[in-house]
């Protein structure tokens, strides 16, 4: 191979060394970083095919995803100076790599170390914040009452001391608090009281109430009871003052018939049944009728 070969192709190798170079791919999940001798000069957030100059620029990945920090638990003193285990994650996201990368970037160019120091800060706030909002509540409060408030405050808190570092705090969430061995049983107690006093309130109230429902209840019932007893006997002193005024029209238009009517009438109560036995003097009114031979009554 002649020279002039051998620089030609030297030169076209070195040529598309260098166009290789100056291009670089942002994938929609990333975000890039473009630094010139370690000066940030460009900071590339837009997916896509990229320029930049060959050699001298240097491009760093970050995410532009949701990222999770898991930190390991703390034990934090509660209002009532007893000690909880608090096992949390935290999710963040990177909004400003430039930001980010002047914060943490002093580690060197690796992501993954730079995302260490950034949990590590953010673990460190965090950790304060818990102390702050444990700190004057009570074990009652921590576990199951202020849960939900607690991790709001965290995350507000959180995202206002990372937002100048390129960090959005998204969410704080407490996987679960564990009391130690020692004031777990007397914390349970304490709580399982008062739930039972709770609960003795509720039925002494509702005892209360049902005391007041069957008085009422009873009340009213005599009530309706005399209210009926009273219109039952103006009902039936108003049938038998009837029944009399007909006695009386009856007996007036046929002294006689009416008479025998009663006599009958008499009969029929005094004789219910076969068996009945009825013992009189045989001039006996009662029998008058009986006794066809005699004269009827004037």
């Amino acid at each position: 191979m002649d020279t002039r070969k051998l620089i030609s192709l030297v030169a076209l190798a070195l040529v598309a060394f260098l166009a290789y170079s100056s291009i670089f791919f942002v994938d929609e999940r990333e975000q890039a970083l473009v630094s010139r001798l370690g000066k940030i000069v460009d900071v590339v957030t837009e997916p896509g095919l990229h320029f930049k100059r060959p050699v001298f620029d240097t491009v760093v990945y970050f995410e532009k995803r949701l990222l999770t920090a898991d930190a390991p638990p703390e034990h934090i003193l509660t209002g009532e100076k007893k000690q909880v285990e608090v096992d949390y994650f935290v999710k963040w996201r990177i909004v400003d790599v430039r930001k980010y990368y002047l914060t943490y970037g002093s580690v060197g160019i690796n992501p993954l170390r730079i995302e260490e120091n950034a949990v590590n800060q953010l673990s460190d706030y965090i950790k304060n914040a818990l102390q702050a909002q444990l700190g004057d509540r009570t074990i009652e409060d921590v576990v199951w009452k202020e849960r939900d408030v607690i991790m709001k405050n965290l995350t507000a808190i959180a995202n206002e001391r990372m937002m100048p570092f390129g960090i959005e705090v998204v969410d704080v969430r407490i996987k679960k608090m564990e009391l130690p061995d020692k004031v777990r049983g007397s914390i349970f107690d304490r709580m399982r009281a008062e739930r039972a006093r709770v609960a003795n309130e509720l039925r002494a109230e509702g005892a209360k109430q049902a005391r007041i429902i069957r008085a009422g209840a009873d009340r009213k019932k005599i009530e309706l009871i005399a209210d009926a007893q009273r219109r039952a006997d103006i009902l039936r002193g108003e049938g038998d003052a009837l029944a009399t005024e007909i006695y009386a029209r009856a007996f007036e238009q046929d002294r006689e018939f009416y008479a025998f009517y009663r006599s009958l009438e008499g009969y029929r109560n005094a004789f219910t049944g076969k068996d009945d036995v009825l013992v009189l003097d045989s001039d006996s009114e009662f029998f008058r009728y009986f006794d066809g031979s005699r004269p009827p009554r004037k």
